[in-house]
């Protein structure tokens, strides 16, 4: 092919690109302005006129768009329409509830919702937890060497069978406040880190047909009957759950919710329904997600509970209350909230 007989075809598609810009450019113009208004001040912003001419321009500039990617030589255009395109997607088709609304909307419906509809997946988290508990329990009640192998030395501490009753009351159980710095600043920070690390592995691995998160949570299990035997073989067994219940509550009940969300995920891996893997995953993944959510933000309250409070309370009956009031008012909120009528 000649360069004479391209040179005509490229100055006839650039005339053609300029005269499909000048006919169609009022419309973008025109929705662009909407979809701005709408972005700034909600969809409530925009009169009837507005609300009935925003289908009908999104379409047209949809429709530009097909055109322009097989006519249009200017680059910057079709960024321009493209971008225009998926912010009036945005405001056609996209939720019409505010930021404000939806975050009410999560913890008042959609987070106990979803926990109710993930019972038997929280079941299931539940029995592999009890069962890592009894494991762990029953193998360092009768031999303490067993407790290295369940729990990490940075986990551990001081603590371990060469500890004595009096240690264990004196550098946990019954130890001082550490301060208002040490306590909130690092602490509950460290802690909170530590456990959202683990429930995060535990949620994200269960795509992997939901046998990892299994065995997490039979080791994090392993891990709490480990201590639970060594505090028991010294005598110190109502002080420690006490001492635990403070925190624990909220804090294994975050770790099972996302056990929960992770079997979530690994059901459609197993049993694929009659929509394709993909789309099934997708579809849990959704759940999934609001009780992963809501599992990280249980472990942000354990946190202040365990580096902040725990220590402060000092009687074990009162300890005992605390774990007792917090197990209350999370099984009303995730059992209770969220129903109609």
């Amino acid at each position: 092919m000649t360069d004479a007989t391209v040179e005509p075809t490229t100055q006839h598609l650039t005339l053609k690109s300029a005269q499909f810009r000048k006919a169609r450019e009022e419309n973008w113009r025109e929705l662009e302005s909407l979809v701005a208004r709408a972005e700034k001040r909600g969809v409530t912003a925009l009169d009837g006129d507005d609300l009935e001419r925003l289908p009908s321009l999104y379409r047209a500039t949809l429709s530009s768009l097909s055109v322009a990617r097989s006519i249009a030589l200017d680059r910057n255009l079709l960024v321009y329409l493209e971008s225009l395109s998926l912010r009036a997607y945005l405001i056609v088709y996209g939720p019409r509830v505010r930021q404000g609304r939806a975050i009410v909307r999560y913890f008042t419906r959609d987070l106990p919702v979803a926990v109710r509809n993930a019972r038997w997946h929280f079941l299931i988290a539940l029995v592999a937890l009890l069962c890592g508990i009894a494991a762990g329990f029953l193998l360092v009640k009768a031999d303490e060497d067993w407790f290295g192998a369940f729990v990490p030395a940075a986990l551990a501490g001081d603590r371990g069978p060469d500890s004595t009753a009096t240690d264990l009351q004196r550098d946990e159980l019954f130890a001082p406040w550490p301060g208002l710095v040490d306590a909130f600043g690092l602490m509950a920070n460290f802690l909170f880190s530590h456990n959202t690390l683990v429930g995060i592995l535990i949620f994200s691995l269960g795509i992997a047909a939901g046998v990892p998160s299994l065995l997490l949570l039979l080791y994090q299990g392993a891990t709490l009957g480990a201590f639970i035997a060594l505090h028991d073989n010294r005598g110190l067994l109502v002080e420690f759950l006490g001492w635990l219940s403070v925190h624990g509550v909220t804090e294994l009940g975050a770790i099972l919710l996302f056990g929960a969300a992770g079997l979530l995920l690994a059901e459609p891996v197993l049993f694929p329904a009659r929509a394709p893997r993909l789309e099934s995953l997708a579809a849990e993944g959704q759940t999934a997600a609001k009780i992963a959510i809501g599992a990280a933000l249980m472990l942000f309250v354990a946190g202040i509970l365990e580096g902040g409070f725990r220590q402060l309370v000092q009687p074990t009956e009162w300890r005992f209350a605390i774990g007792g009031t917090t197990a209350v008012l999370w099984l009303a909120y995730f059992t209770l909230a969220g129903r109609r009528g």
